[in-house]
């Protein structure tokens, strides 16, 4: 059944998918998540999604019911912990929404449902919205895999870059864990006694953060670091995160190599290292056919020129741009700060990108 796009409603959705705290790992957190998004869903599109059940939380799957065409892909859960609503309230003012994970992606999921809501036929769509995307998407993958390739076409509904750019190609990300293991000592009655993995973790940093190589766009970033139990003790453990992306794959293979390479530069200490990359690159030639019909139907609703750029982010889209399924990314809000305290949606731009999304739709399921 086709509606209306309608700001206010798309609104009250919003509210109700941002009031309900939805951060990664926590399961009752998203299984209330998912309960919203399935209520909005049958709501609007007047059948029920079926619920995917994980050990990292419930995926929402949505078929329209006629030979697939095209998948909406997206994910429910959000970076920030349960409380962060408490601080930041859901408000709308002065044309811009704000509140815990409306950026990305929840104002994305909302104008995806009403724009296939809008449509006259929504038979040939799908929407697949997962559970863990934020940390990897390690059980919704194979299934968004599976689902685009089947359906022939991802548009991927994460948020627009600045400006409302869409999104052509994205580096392949991951991340390492170094875990530095040495001695613990007293600091005071005899340190020499102790193997120092504090010290040890800082000498393998200064390392690390040469693997990257900006000519290439690829980069190799320190990110977290934890030593020590007790002001008196000599560290018998730290733990590095590396935040690692590349562009090309060879690049990926490289990072790789360099991070195995890693060894102990003082006596008495181990190195186990975990992790490297999950997502591959999204190559630009993964979205250049439906970015030309995204353009094409920018054109004929009269919502301006459509620009397009490369980011150094990860989604989903990685994995089904890898699948050789043609992708499109970025087709989810316009505004700003995501995953920070400042995070907002332009609302006054909700209604035309959920027309955007509903032209590409309809143009790509013609076909």
């Amino acid at each position: 059944m086709a509606r209306q796009l309608d700001l206010e409603e798309m609104l009250s959705d919003l509210a109700a998918l941002v009031n309900t705290e939805s951060p990664s790992r926590d399961l009752a957190a998203l299984d209330a998540s998912a309960s919203i998004v399935f209520d909005i869903i049958e709501k609007r599109l007047g059948s029920a999604p079926s619920i995917h059940r994980s050990e990292a939380g419930p995926h929402v799957h949505w078929s329209g019911g006629g030979e697939p065409a095209l998948l909406l892909v997206g994910h429910h859960d959000t970076v920030f912990p349960i409380g962060t609503l408490e601080l930041r309230p859901f408000r709308v003012e002065s044309g811009r929404a704000y509140g815990p994970g409306v950026f990305d992606m929840k104002a994305g999921i909302v104008q995806a449902i009403h724009a296939v809501a809008s449509l006259e036929d929504p038979a040939r769509v799908e929407i697949f919205l997962s559970a863990d995307e934020e940390v990897g998407s390690g059980t919704s993958k194979d299934i968004i895999i599976e689902r685009a390739r089947a359906c022939g076409a991802a548009l991927v509904l994460e948020p627009s870059a600045d400006g409302g750019a869409l999104k052509s190609a994205r580096k392949g990300t991951g991340t390492y864990e170094l875990i530095v293991r040495g001695r613990a000592s007293h600091a005071g009655l005899e340190p020499e006694k102790g193997v120092n993995a504090l010290v040890e973790a800082a000498t393998q940093v200064l390392r690390i953060a040469t693997f990257g190589n900006p000519s290439s766009g690829t980069t190799v970033t320190p990110t977290v670091a934890e030593a020590g139990t007790a002001d008196n003790v000599v560290p018998a453990r730290a733990r590095i995160v590396i935040d690692v992306r590349a562009e090309d794959p060879s690049e990926s293979a490289r990072v790789q190599e360099a991070m195995k390479s890693l060894t102990p530069q003082l006596d008495g200490v181990e190195l186990e290292l975990f992790g490297g990359f999950n997502r591959p690159p999204m190559p630009a030639s993964a979205s250049i056919r439906l970015l030309e019909v995204a353009e094409n139907v920018a054109r004929d609703l009269g919502l301006g020129k459509i620009s397009a750029i490369a980011v150094g982010g990860g989604s989903d889209g990685n994995f089904t741009a890898a699948a050789g399924v043609p992708t499109l990314d970025g087709l989810g809000a316009v505004g700003g700060g995501a995953h920070a305290d400042h995070e907002w949606v332009d609302t006054t731009a909700m209604v035309d990108r959920a027309r955007l999304l509903a032209g590409l739709i309809e143009r790509i399921g013609s076909t």
